[in-house]
């Protein structure tokens, strides 16, 4: 469960499309949530992954454990 605080002019307008659509607050809040979660996430890992860089390979590298000719 997640209870939060909303701006009222927000809180407002959340009301307003509920209304107008016969949803509920939850559902559309809930749906806004499930949007930008995984891009949230996508940036936290990128960010992550600047501070602790992995192994990078060069083409060479990777070309030379491939079994190309095969």
């Amino acid at each position: 469960m997640l209870a939060l605080r909303l701006p009222d002019e927000i809180e407002q307008r959340l009301a307003d499309l509920a209304a107008k659509t016969g949803r509920t607050k939850s559902f559309y809040a809930r749906e806004a949530i499930l949007e930008h979660l995984e891009e949230l996430e996508d940036a936290y890992l990128a960010a992550e992954r600047l501070k602790k860089p992995a192994k990078r390979w060069t083409q060479e590298e990777l070309e030379a454990g491939l079994d190309l000719d095969g």
